[in-house]
């Protein structure tokens, strides 16, 4: 089932799922808006109204074994609601969410709950932050027992500002004030505003430190492990002055009304959400991991290459539904993407979504 079928990315999933012969059950707040997109794919799938306002509406959408997808962001505002009807049910929960803490959340707070129901709760389930956790995956296995920290960094080509959604626009304001995470001496610490440089496509690019699903979901995988840092490069050269800003926000976030500013920031974004099929400008992805040794030394990498964000995202997503219905995963609670499905069937999955491996 998909929750949120109707916003700029659950319409994209939904389309994806029919192209690979799922016939989901969209869910959604408005049987009208439902009926209409429901009508208009190429197989009419079946619908069910559901409002996180109301979380018991959700609760009865969901039942042990069901693959539940939610794409309700901003997450940290509504996403809580699929995540506990899924824990309850024992079913298995993909998301889109990009918001730091509400990753945090999910292995913290809901992943011991998870586990113990027979639930399986696998955030991050798209551009943020597949392709990451596969390509930290394939220089760690190269680099063997002898790495010790692994540094990954996510680029575009082409305007990214143009091309993002509303949603994705909210989620970023929502968490403007709220600190970020690394992983660094074998455990979770603070994170405000590190950058670094990477050698991508033979062009150096910097990028800025954030928290991920890669800090939780990589050490338990990699004992040797201690340190995973993740960056994002989408910023282009405003990078370094945004990580300066970035080291200013636990100042900003004391403020008198900083945090009701953010807020109305997001219901404007919110409300002035462009229609669906609105023409946005074309815009690949980069995506490099670095595994180094405990002297510093370069191990292996790997770059990976693929095309448009959000088209990713929802041939991922239905991939993975469509797995995880036909042949399970691998475990309960809160799983990254390599855990749930395996390193070589999240390759195939990867590459069927337009995301391809170079190892050097």
């Amino acid at each position: 089932m998909l929750f949120g079928a109707t916003g700029f990315t659950g319409r994209l999933a939904a389309a994806a799922l029919i192209a690979r012969g799922a016939r989901p059950l969209l869910v959604g707040r408005d049987p009208a808006r439902l009926d209409a997109f429901a009508a208009s794919l190429p197989v009419r799938p079946p619908t069910a109204v559901a409002d996180v306002s109301r979380p018991e509406s959700v609760r009865r959408t969901v039942g042990p074994g069901d693959v539940l997808i939610s794409a309700v962001g901003p997450f940290m505002r509504w996403g809580e609601a699929a995540v506990a009807a899924a824990t309850e049910a024992g079913a298995v929960y993909l998301d889109t969410a990009g918001e730091p803490p509400f990753i945090k959340r999910i292995f913290q707070r809901y992943g011991p709950a998870a586990g113990a129901g027979g639930a399986t709760l696998i955030t991050a389930f798209g551009y943020d932050y597949v392709p990451g956790n596969l390509a930290a995956a394939l220089a760690l296995h190269k680099a063997g027992s002898e790495a010790v920290r692994v540094d990954i960094g996510y680029f575009v080509r082409g305007d990214l500002a143009a091309r993002l959604s509303p949603g994705t626009r909210a989620s970023a304001l929502g968490v403007l004030l709220d600190p970020m995470y690394g992983f660094r001496e074998g455990r979770i610490v603070r994170e405000h505003g590190r950058t670094r440089a990477f050698v991508v496509g033979g062009r150096r690019r910097y990028g800025m430190a954030v928290g991920t699903s890669e800090h939780f979901a990589l050490p338990p995988a990699h004992p040797g492990l201690r340190e995973v840092n993740v960056y994002l490069g989408w910023l282009g050269r405003l990078t370094r002055a945004a990580g300066t800003l970035a080291r200013a926000t636990p100042v900003l976030a004391a403020m008198p009304g900083a945090r009701r500013v953010t807020d109305a920031l997001v219901d404007r974004v919110i409300r002035s959400g462009r229609p669906p099929g609105h023409a946005a400008p074309a815009v690949s992805s980069q995506i490099v991991a670095e595994a180094y040794d405990a002297r510093g030394r370069l191990l292996a990498a790997v770059e990976l290459n693929g095309g448009d964000p959000y088209d990713f995202t929802a041939r991922i997503l239905a991939w993975g539904a469509t797995t995880a219905l036909a042949e399970g995963v691998r475990g309960t609670g809160a799983l990254g993407p390599v855990d749930a499905f395996g390193l070589e069937a999240l390759t195939r999955g990867c590459a069927e979504a337009g995301l391809g491996a170079e190892t050097r």
